[in-house]
Formats: structure tokens, sequence, C-alpha cells
């Protein structure tokens, strides 16, 4: 009689087990929350096991203890939530990796990296082999273009300082010239040649104009002649000297009119002195001035050379040049802060970097001074390297400059179908 009772109550129980499950995925359905016992959908199985584990896992490790080493030293505080995955993931190298433990440490990798923040496992492997071989290469670059730019600088600084003095003696001398042959007249030679031609008598006469025996004429200080005289030999002098030292730095191109005596000392002395005690100073006056047209011609020749040849040294080369070695500085300086912050990493970028200062430096050479204010004005040269040194600044300036022509360019206007009126 008991046994029917009990395969009741069973029933009942299996009922109530359906039930209960039905409850339980309507619930489920609805949006209430799943038993405990129901993992969530975005869980990992941790005692899944990796047979044969990714590269990169043991890559990201060497990154994450590396990085945590640097915190360490430096003294940077990390939480253990980051610091103990680190540590659990390299046990587990060698015991084997699972799906929980290799994104424990990527997590902690991408904490332990922003908290680091720019110093990078990358820059801090770098920073221990290849700085040496990137120092190098600045310091090579570099002393590469001084070597180009140091002996052209100064070559062009001091042969526009001697074509400048050049120019200076030459006006003098022309001066001097105008005012020695009013104040002397003709050589004797040349008077007597005329009157010759003329039939008139060449003995001197008792008239007012009859020169003095030093040959300066009435009304003419002699003193004054003599000093004028020797300020014209000393200039010609100066020019002569001065265009030798500009013919060295064209590499002797213009040819010497006095080639011939430069190593004979009495013969030199003979054409570029005044005679010893001036018998006749218009003769005199007349030699020097021979002397001082071939001299002139001899220096405004090289002038010409070296405008043609420095002209473009300083218009097109140096440009570069400069631009160049501001970015050497540039690089250099930036080299030395990122080995200090142990965040240097090498990068093709320098390379380009050089290739836009180039381009840069060769642009700006095409413009004269820059004027900063009124009456002050900077180099083409500076300017070069400037634009060498901050070349985002400059490229940042044009593409500003681009900008404020596309605004201020009309709008291209269509033509109107036919038969309409605008």
């Amino acid at each position: 009689m008991a046994e029917p009772e009990i395969e009741k109550r069973s029933d009942r129980v299996i009922v109530a087990a359906v039930a209960t499950k039905r409850t339980s995925q309507t619930s489920d359905t609805n949006g209430a929350t799943p038993p405990a016992d129901k993992p969530a959908p975005d869980a990992l199985t941790k005692e899944a096991t990796y047979s044969t584990p990714p590269d990169y896992l043991d890559d990201a490790l060497k990154h994450a203890e590396r990085l945590l080493k640097y915190a360490a030293e430096t003294g940077i505080d990390i939480d253990p939530a980051i610091r103990n995955p680190i540590l659990q993931a390299g046990t587990a190298s060698s015991n084997g990796w699972n799906e929980g433990t290799a994104a424990n440490l990527l997590k902690a990798l991408t904490d332990l990296a922003a908290r680091v923040k720019p110093v990078t496992s990358e820059s801090l492997e770098v920073s221990k082999k290849d700085t040496n071989r990137a120092l190098w290469g600045y310091y090579t670059a570099a002393v590469l273009l001084a070597f180009v730019i140091v002996p052209f600088s100064v070559a062009t600084f001091v042969g526009s300082a001697i074509s400048s003095a050049i120019r200076t003696d030459i006006a003098t001398g022309n001066e001097l010239a105008v005012k020695l042959r009013v104040q002397l007249g003709p050589p004797p030679a040349v008077t007597q040649a005329v009157a010759s031609m003329t039939g008139a008598s060449s003995a001197p006469t008792s008239s007012p104009s009859t020169p003095s025996p030093s040959g300066a004429p009435p009304g003419t200080d002699a003193n004054d002649v003599i000093n004028e005289l020797q300020q014209f030999a000393s200039t010609i002098r100066a020019i002569d000297a001065r265009a030798r030292q500009l013919n060295w730095l064209v590499l002797d191109l213009v040819l010497d009119p006095f080639a011939n005596i430069r190593g004979k000392p009495a013969e030199i002395h003979k054409k570029f002195q005044l005679p010893e005690g001036l018998p006749n100073l218009a003769e005199a006056a007349s030699e020097r001035t021979a002397v001082y047209q071939d001299v002139r011609y001899f220096a405004q020749n090289i002038l010409d050379e070296m405008s043609f040849y420095y002209g473009a040294i300083t218009a097109c080369i140096l440009p570069a040049l400069y631009a160049l070695l501001g970015t050497c500085a540039y690089l250099l300086r930036s080299f030395k802060r990122h080995i200090r912050n142990r965040t240097f990493i090498p990068s093709y970028a320098d390379f380009a970097r050089f290739i836009i200062a180039g381009i840069g430096g060769a642009v700006v050479g095409l413009f004269n001074n820059f004027s900063v204010t009124q009456g002050a004005t900077i180099s083409p040269l500076a300017i070069a390297f400037l634009v060498g040194y901050a070349v985002d600044v400059f490229y940042a300036f044009l593409d500003g400059l681009l900008q404020t022509f596309i605004k201020n360019t009309p709008a291209p206007t269509l033509p109107l179908p036919a038969g309409k009126k605008p």
C-alpha cells in the first residue's frame, strides 16, 4: 500500500524540477541574472592549457619584465595588480601557458606600459646596445659638414671683406688719379709732343704758367701734391696685394700682369714705388697712373670671378649645408634628452629629416637678407640653420601660407546653361 504513495511523491518531485528549470529558462530569457554555476559568455577557461603557446607570449613576458625592472630601478610604484600577473606569467612560461595567465599578462603589460610612458621596452633595449652607433653617426655627419662648411664660410667671409676693401681703394684711386691729372696736367713728354705737332717751340718761357723746378704748377702747393702722390702709390700697392690674395682664393684663374717681375725685388720697387727725390711730379703721376690702370684691371677681373663662383656657393650650396648642420644640432640635442630619459629609438625618419632640411635650406638661399625689425636683418645662412633645426616649424609655416593663398583664391565660376540668365 505504501509503494503507490512513493511513486506519486517522486512524480511530483520530477514535475517540480521540470517547472523550476522552465522558470529558470524564462527568467534567463527575460534578462534576469543567470545561475551562479553558469559561466559568463566572455569568461576564459583557466584550466585550458596551450599545447603550443604563441610566440608573442614570450615576447610580451620579456617586455613586461624589462619594464618592471626599469620601474623598480627608477622608484616608480607599481600596483600589485600589475606586478603579480607578470610574476605569475614567468612561472607559467616554464610550467605551461593557459588562457587566464596569458590574458592577465597582456592586461598587466598594457597598464605597465601606460604607467612608465614614454619609456618603452624597445627604448630600454636600444639604450644598452645601439646608442654609440647612433651617436657616432650624428657626430660623423656633423664633422663632415663642418669640414665642408668651415673652409667655404671662411673663404666667403674673407673674400667678401677683401672685395669690399678693394672696391673702396679703387674708388679712392680713381679720385686721386683725376685730382693729380687736373693739378699737374699731362706729363712733359706729352706736352712736348703736342707742341711739336703744332709747330710751337718747346723751349721754356717766362710765362706765368711755367711750372716750378719740382714740376708743380704755379698756385699749387708741392707738399700737397707729394702727399697725394704718396697716397696714390700706397693705394696702388694695397689694391695689388689684396688682388693677389683674392686670386689665390679663386685658384689663380686671373693672369697676373706683373707675374714676370714678382721674383725681382728691384723691378717691383721701381714699378710700385715713387722715384727717389721726385724730380718731376707730373711724370711721376703719369707713371703711377699707368701702373694703377693695370692693377685696377687685374683687381676688377678677380672681383668678377669672386662674384661668380663664391656668389653661387653662398646662394645655393652653403644654405643647404647650414640647414643640414642645423638638423645635426637638433638630432644631437634630442639624442641627449632621449638618452637621459631612456626613450631613444633609432628611426629612418632622421634620414628623411636631413632630406627635408636640405630642400628647405636650398629654398631659403633664393632669398636675400630677411628683415626682422626696421634696420635689423638676418642673413640667409642663419635662416637656413634655423630651418634645419626646426624643420617642422618651417613646413608648418609653409602649410599655413598655402592655406592663406587657398582662402584668398576665388572659386571658379561654371558657365550657365544656354538660355538661362544669371
